[in-house]
């Protein structure tokens, strides 16, 4: 389990996604421009920044590519949100209306990518769909379910369900039925029998903001993470939901993936993906660390003094973190050296395990992971 490429497209990049292929990923360089890289087709790992998408006027805080449509919607601190279209050799914008008096935090879009949904620092969510008639891009909006601002937003594999994450420390679930738009017959259990906006469940298990939350593969389960170093995993989501709490010892996590329904990756402040893996039992608990750092020999026992303060002092200047708490094991000089923000998922064609994903952090670079050996960390665990 190791990085097996690290691409430094940026000094600071807050969200990344890629195309369908995989062949082109966009990134927010923490401004209000996308830039869009392509591999370079010698195979040498050189990417050839190719185009940047300017129309937001602040920050751009939120990017999906759409897979099958080779749409691009970005959302921004300006409060406005673009689907961008490649025509010819040029990417054009259409402006959604998202009629919001407070920034733009998180977008994503749906399954069939037939709408969209932006979570907003206004307390409120925007579903986007297309109106075929006036060629617009407009949304109704989920109000008054949140008390603060919504930090992100994931889809169930129906289409329907959407689950968001807000600093109020809650994780919510909603019905976005919109007739026309979608059909009672695509949805599965009791999304399909509820209204717009409906809340289907309302879980208070974090007393801090909560951040990353993520549907498994079958839409069983969610997982999100909150700013207490704490992750949550709800079995059953429902009236009747299963929940677990994991706390760990490092940094807040701000992002969470699934792989499989028993094996969940966190990334955050600690600048290491994290491993979580459920037992036979489903109880889930924290593995290991993925990116493992060699430690170079000190020369004598001054030099290891030195070091390991100078890397105490590292830790606490770069990340908040405690003196006292900062271990040798988490000095910089893995494949992240700050914050990792956002984590999607690479899958390869057939398969319904995620092997490979990709990271990218506050430090400029974009990361791909391989887990190839995941049976045998099962076997090795014995669960």
């Amino acid at each position: 389990m190791a990085a097996v490429a690290a691409h430094q497209l940026g000094q600071c990049i807050t969200c990344h996604a890629w195309n369908a292929d995989l062949s082109m990923v966009a990134v927010c360089t923490n401004n209000n421009e996308v830039h869009i890289y392509r591999a370079s087709p010698d195979g040498n790992s050189i990417w050839d920044r190719i185009y940047i998408l300017q129309k937001h006027d602040q920050l751009v805080s939120g990017i999906d590519w759409g897979t099958r449509l080779n749409k691009i919607v970005t959302v921004s601190h300006d409060r406005n949100s673009y689907v961008w279209s490649l025509e010819g050799t040029e990417w054009m914008p259409t402006l959604v209306i998202l009629r919001l008096n407070r920034a733009a935090i998180c977008v994503k879009w749906s399954p069939r990518e037939n709408k969209f949904a932006v979570g907003s620092g206004a307390k409120s969510v925007c579903i986007c769909y297309y109106e075929q008639d006036n060629n617009w891009w407009v949304s109704k909006l989920i109000r008054k379910k949140h008390n603060s601002t919504v930090t992100s937003v994931a889809w169930h594999p129906n289409n329907v369900l959407l689950a968001t994450t807000s600093t109020d420390g809650k994780c919510r679930v909603f019905s976005t039925f919109i007739r026309g738009v979608d059909t009672r017959d695509s949805t599965v259990g009791p999304s399909g029998d509820m209204k717009f906006g409906e809340q289907l469940v309302q879980l208070d298990l974090s007393f801090s903001w909560t951040f990353g939350v993520k549907w498994s593969p079958s839409g069983s389960s969610i997982a999100y993470v909150g700013h207490n170093s704490t992750i949550y995993f709800i079995d059953d989501v429902g009236p009747s939901a299963c929940a677990q709490t994991v706390a760990f010892s490092g940094l807040p996590l701000r992002d969470v993936l699934f792989l499989s329904e028993r094996v969940v990756v966190g990334v955050g402040y600690d600048c290491n993906p994290m491993l979580f893996i459920a037992d036979n039992r489903g109880t889930w608990s924290f593995v290991k660390f993925l990116d493992e750092k060699k430690s170079s020999p000190a020369s004598s026992k001054y030099g290891s003094q030195f070091s390991e303060a100078f890397g105490k002092f590292y830790g606490q200047a770069k990340h908040g973190a405690n003196i006292d708490a900062v271990e040798p094991s988490k000095a910089p000089g893995g494949s992240h050296e700050n914050c990792i923000t956002c984590i999607l998922p690479l899958p390869y064609p057939g398969e319904t395990t995620v092997k490979r994903f990709s990271t990218s952090g506050l430090d400029g670079k974009v990361v791909i992971w391989e887990l190839s050996n995941l049976n045998n960390l099962f076997s090795q665990l014995a669960i």
